[in-house]
C-alpha cells in the first residue's frame, strides 16, 4: 500500500496482524467493516481511503465495495493517536477530531484494542 501517510505503516502491520491467531480472534469477535478516510492535515482534504475488513480479515487501500458498517474521517496524526491509545475515541469525536458515518454501535467496537501494539526493540 503506497502512501505518504504515517498511518499507512500501522495499517500495513494490521494486515500482518490479521493473519495471526490474535487477528483471527478479532475477526470472530468484531466481524465488521470499517472505512478509514485519513487526511494528511485537514479532514476532507486529500484523504486517502483504507478499509479494515474484520469480516474477511483484510486491510486494503481504496473505498469499500459496498456499504461499510462505519466510516471514520480523521487526520493522519489523530488516527495514530487514537489507534495507539493516546487519544480517547469518544473525546476525539466530541472535539471534532474524528467524524463518524454509519452505525454508532459498530463505531464503538473500533477501539485501540483492535490494532497491533508496536513492537518494542
Amino acid at each position: 500500500m503506497e502512501s505518504s501517510l504515517k498511518s499507512a505503516a500501522l495499517l500495513e502491520q494490521m494486515k500482518k496482524h490479521l493473519e495471526t491467531d490474535a487477528g483471527k480472534e478479532l475477526k470472530e469477535k468484531v466481524g465488521l467493516v470499517y472505512q478509514l478516510n485519513i487526511a494528511p492535515k485537514k479532514i476532507g482534504f486529500n484523504e486517502e481511503i483504507f478499509v479494515v475488513d474484520l469480516k474477511e480479515g483484510k486491510v486494503s487501500k481504496g473505498p469499500y465495495d459496498g456499504k461499510p458498517d462505519a466510516t471514520f474521517s480523521f487526520t493522519d496524526d489523530n488516527f495514530l493517536s487514537i489507534a495507539s491509545g493516546k487519544m480517547n475515541p469518544q473525546i476525539a469525536f466530541i472535539r471534532g477530531n474524528m467524524k463518524i458515518k454509519g452505525s454508532i454501535s459498530a463505531a464503538q467496537k473500533f477501539t485501540p484494542d483492535i490494532f497491533p501494539k508496536p513492537s518494542k526493540l
